[in-house]
């Protein structure tokens, strides 16, 4: 048990502890517009520009970084949401990864550890990220998800100038968020995270506002799970993580809740 408290894994705990409060409200605007597919899909770009910065002897995180803002750039050529462009960057980026980090042994092990997810390997940069990255989330989420519900249920004559300046905000989240935790979590988790916490919290919250203390509230659970029960056992974070908020799912077949 002594582990659980050992300095050396302050700071991986710290920034996997803001990403779990945080990324969860990402989810829940995306799953508001319908692309739930979307953190695979720029996870795995990431993935790749990590993988890539590795065999060039770059620093992982601004490269994963540069290929998530590629994505997200991407994106926004499109004029609908498109899942299926999601998916096409997901091959793109699975492809790609794997053919990079067979060149080289630095690679490789950048490519091991998005798989793996290895959490304790996390630098203070990750959290010098995490930190104002959560509190720009958890400040906007709000507003944004507003935002959002208003275009789809009761377009303004300004709708065209706040939907650019929202599909901007959230690209940025989404490039962010996605690329840091992809580098931390694994990409697998980062996806996880995002899509199953919003996922449950859609099918029994009774409002959006109780949906947004629902998700963190699960993730935070599921994460402080995952971390005791990897670091004890010795076993890859990643992959404990992503069961822990697959066993969470089944919270999705309780009786919704109804407000009076």
């Amino acid at each position: 048990m002594n582990l659980l408290f050992d300095p050396m894994f302050r700071v991986p705990f710290l920034t996997g502890l803001l990403l779990a409060l945080s990324l969860p409200q990402l989810g829940l605007l995306l799953s508001l517009r319908r692309e739930w597919l979307a953190t695979l899909g720029i996870a795995h770009l990431a993935g790749a520009g990590g993988i890539i910065g590795g065999l060039l002897a770059l620093p992982a995180l601004p490269a994963a970084l540069l290929a998530a803002v590629a994505g997200v750039t991407i994106r926004s050529l499109q004029p609908r949401a498109s899942n299926e462009l999601y998916a096409m960057m997901i091959l793109a980026g699975w492809s790609l990864g794997l053919i990079t980090a067979s060149l080289s042994q630095d690679a490789h092990g950048i490519g091991q550890l998005l798989v793996d997810g290895q959490l304790y390997f996390t630098t203070r940069l990750h959290l010098l990220v995490a930190l104002p990255l959560t509190i720009s989330l958890l400040v906007c989420a709000g507003f944004m998800m507003r935002g959002l519900l208003q275009q789809q249920l009761m377009p303004t004559p300004d709708y065209a100038i706040r939907h650019r300046q929202l599909q901007w905000l959230l690209s940025a989240f989404l490039a962010i968020g996605v690329s840091l935790t992809a580098m931390t979590m694994g990409i697998m988790a980062a996806f996880a995270l995002l899509f199953v916490p919003a996922w449950v919290a859609s099918g029994i919250a009774a409002s959006w506002q109780q949906a947004r203390w629902l998700i963190s509230g699960l993730a935070l659970l599921c994460y402080l799970l995952a971390y005791t029960i990897a670091l004890l056992a010795d076993l890859p974070f990643g992959p404990v993580f992503v069961m822990t908020l697959a066993l969470s799912g089944m919270l999705r077949w309780l009786p919704p809740r109804h407000n009076d």
